[in-house]
């Protein structure tokens, strides 16, 4: 303290350093927030090999995000009766000791081969990651609040769009830049230099703080001046924060789930989750304004179309999903900015944020999966959404209609009610019954035409907004949850079975997973779709006793509905890997294949890759790689070190079949790339069925043959089939558990699944 200041006063820093408050202070959030959402998917990829790619594994992992996050918010909050000059010093101290946890990555141990994701990844993540995860998410509430207090009380809410940038930067930058342009070992030194940065730009900032009273210079020491929010604002903060969150979770799942399959797909939803921030919280309140005066008419667009199960135009689903969940974000994330509290409430209101935003990721991710049997969690929260967003007529002659005495408003309402009910009538049961056949252009028109009047008129709204995910998918998903056994859910997916004459379907979201055929004796044994004897896998499965003798040892990754078990032959050792138990029931008691032809099947429970490093060595024969998550194929499978697994595990003469069919992702160059770095022998067969075939359930597929033995391959290709050499991508590395990237691969969307 310098010569004359009174006690307890505010010491200012130079007005050299004050100067460069701003331009420093945005760079370090920046900074902060790009190093949080960097972190999260790179330590995920390097988790993937050692934990499997279960899908409890992720969702243990957001679970352990978000409980960081709200740490970090909560000790920002409790440092408050700190002066700014001590919480830097504090946290300082935090940053110092998290960097022992530097270079960034996971702990050097192997968990129990039995271990329970759900149970070691928490602890795991935690132990590996959990101070410098803490340390960095405490550093954007914290340093707003050092913002004002040495830009002498300018707002600094902007700043957390600025972090918001940050953010969506560090995670389009993770499968964009960094993950193909770096092994892990590289993103770990990357990060760890960052973090280095980050706190000595922290360190910067602290000299910018002025000493003395706590961040505003108005009141006490130890009580802000502004009064403490109601309860009730709290608990309106936390729903509206809660509601994007889950809405965003929810994005993700339904359409990974129910639209496109598309690997990486999930960054999208959370890039514009992001952005909505961006946006809310901007110093210029016009774009979001704007946007936030049509999120009702989005809503009420696209909320119902969500849910029709309509997969003939995926890519413009996708869009207006999309577009719904960014217009939900930005809308309610703007009121919240509305109800913000002043300055020194700042970090009370973000730990409100960051409880909200926990909900709703607890909500969609971890609860719903549980609770439904399908994404209902999608327009509950499509209705939550549409009774918190502000809403006011768009035009002035609506306006004018509403402006009337209370009898007239229930008059309108009634109105409302009685023409939405008659649109979802004639839809469901009016001329063409089944929605199917329903005419859904002009009942999309008639409910869009009734949403235009009641927007902003919220019951009406309501009752208008019900009517619409009724009609448009609700009434058909009711009818097959109702069904008892025709869906079940799992984390791994919804897996949806439809029977129509004479076969039964099994689908894993839009993926079709398998067909048993209804009727004869021979029909229940005989595989279909991509299972048919002149598949890949078909000619290999009929070649076993020439190639081993009676008494094959054979292994499949994924069972289905349990095809391939037809292929058995009396004194052959079959087992089969599968990761979700869900299917395992199903494949028991919905499909008949194992109990026609392998009642006694061994299924080994577990992440394929795991079980099969446990496995003796050379005591398979044939090894079929089958394992899909709706259409992606789990990337730890393809790496060197799985190819290494099952070298391991097959014979010398052994032979390992690799289905690569996908809409999505072209594997060929992987398990190409990958067969040239380990000396297999290798072919592919692109099998396209005839006619007949097709009559028969048979379905297009692509499978690769690899062997040791150049005499096992050849002795396969002379079975007949049109295989062929692969073909190699020039510059193209095989994948390893230190790198790998699909954007390579990625097919362009046609639009039909």
């Amino acid at each position: 303290m310098s010569a004359g200041a009174a006690p307890g006063s505010s010491i200012p820093a130079p007005a050299w350093l004050r100067a460069g408050a701003g331009p420093l202070f945005v760079a370090t959030i920046l900074l902060g927030s790009f190093l949080l959402f960097l972190v999260q998917p790179m330590i995920a990829r390097m988790a993937l090999p050692r934990l499997g790619g279960a899908p409890a594994v992720w969702n243990s992992a957001m679970l352990v995000y978000q409980a960081l996050l709200l740490g970090g918010y909560a000790y920002a909050h409790a440092i408050g009766r700190l002066t700014v000059r001590r919480q830097a010093m504090l946290h300082l101290v935090i940053l110092a000791v998290a960097a022992l946890w530097l270079p960034i990555g996971l702990m050097k141990m192997q968990l129990p081969a039995r271990a329970e994701p759900a149970l070691w990844v928490p602890w795991l993540l935690s132990a590996s990651i959990g101070p410098l995860f803490f340390a960095v998410s405490a550093q954007a509430p914290l340093l707003q609040r050092w913002f004002a207090a040495a830009s002498g009380g300018r707002d600094p809410y902007a700043l957390y769009a600025a972090s918001n940038v940050g953010s969506f930067t560090g995670l389009i930058a993770y499968p964009l830049v960094v993950e193909p342009g770096l092994a892990l070992r590289g993103q770990s030194w990357l990060w760890s230099a960052g973090y280095v940065l980050l706190a000595v730009a922290v360190a910067a900032c602290a000299l910018l703080l002025p000493r003395g009273v706590p961040p505003t210079a108005q009141g006490t020491r130890d009580q802000p001046a502004s009064p403490r929010s109601s309860p009730g604002r709290v608990t309106q903060w936390i729903a509206l924060a809660a509601i994007p969150s889950g809405l965003m979770l929810a994005t993700s799942s339904f359409l990974t789930t129910d639209i496109v399959a598309v690997p990486l797909l999930w960054v999208v939803p959370l890039g514009l989750y992001l952005l909505s921030f961006t946006l809310a919280f901007a110093v210029r309140r016009g774009p979001a304004a704007f946007l936030a005066r049509f999120a009702a008419l989005t809503i009420l667009m696209f909320g119902g179309l969500m849910i029709t199960n309509d997969h003939q135009n995926p890519a413009l689903n996708a869009i207006m999903a999309l577009m719904l969940l960014f217009m939900v974000a930005v809308a309610l994330h703007t009121r919240m900015y509305d109800l913000r509290p002043a300055p020194d409430r700042l970090t009370g209101f973000y730990l409100a944020m960051a409880v909200g935003g926990a909900l709703g990721g607890v909500f969609a991710g971890l609860i719903a999966p549980i609770l439904f049997d399908w994404t209902w969690e999608y327009p509950i929260l499509i209705l939550a959404a549409g009774l918190l967003v502000p809403q006011r007529p768009l035009f002035p002659a609506v306006a004018r209609l509403w402006q009337t005495s209370r009898r007239g408003w229930w008059l309108r309402v009634g109105a409302a009610t009685l023409g939405t009910g008659l649109v979802a009538w004639f839809g469901l049961f009016g001329p063409g019954r089944a929605m199917g056949a329903a005419p859904l252009g002009p009942l999309y028109l008639a409910i869009a035409a009734i949403g235009l009047i009641v927007i902003g008129q919220r019951t009406a709204f309501m009752i208008v907004l019900v009517g619409a995910l009724f009609l448009f998918g609700g009434y058909r998903s009711l009818a097959i949850s109702w069904a008892g056994d025709a869906r079940t859910r799992s984390y791994f997916g919804v897996y949806t079975i439809s029977d129509s004459a004479g076969q039964r379907r099994l689908a894993h979201g839009t993926t079709l997973h398998g067909v048993e055929l209804r009727g004869s004796a021979d029909d229940l044994r005989r595989p279909t779709t991509y299972y048919v004897p002149n598949s890949g896998v078909g000619l290999a499965m009929r070649s076993l006793d020439l190639l081993y003798g009676p008494g094959a040892r054979v292994g499949v990754v994924g069972l289905g509905t349990g095809t391939l078990a037809c292929y058995a032959r009396p004194g052959q050792a079959w087992r089969f890997y599968e990761i979700d138990p869900a299917v395992v029931q199903l494949a028991h008691s919905a499909f008949r294949f194992l109990d026609q032809c392998l009642p006694d099947a061994r299924i080994e429970l577990g992440d394929a890759r795991l079980r099969i490093a446990e496995a003796p060595a050379q005591s398979l024969d044939l090894l079929v790689l089958d394992a899909f998550s709706s259409d992606a194929v789990p990337m730890h499978l393809m790496t060197l070190e799985a190819f290494a697994a099952y070298r391991r595990t097959l014979a010398d003469d052994g032979l390992l079949l690799v289905h690569i069919s996908n809409r999505f992702l072209d594997l060929e160059p992987v398990v190409a790339a990958a067969a040239r770095a380990q000396g297999w022998q290798a072919a592919l067969i692109d099998y396209t069925p005839t006619p007949s075939e097709e009559r028969e359930e048979a379905t297009a597929s692509e499978w690769i043959a690899l062997s040791p033995s150049r005499a096992t391959l050849v002795t396969l290709i002379t079975r007949g089939g049109p295989w062929r050499p692969l073909s190699e991508r020039a510059g193209f590395a095989p994948w390893t558990d230190d790198y790998a990237t699909i954007l390579p691969l990625l097919r362009p969307l046609d639009g039909v699944p």
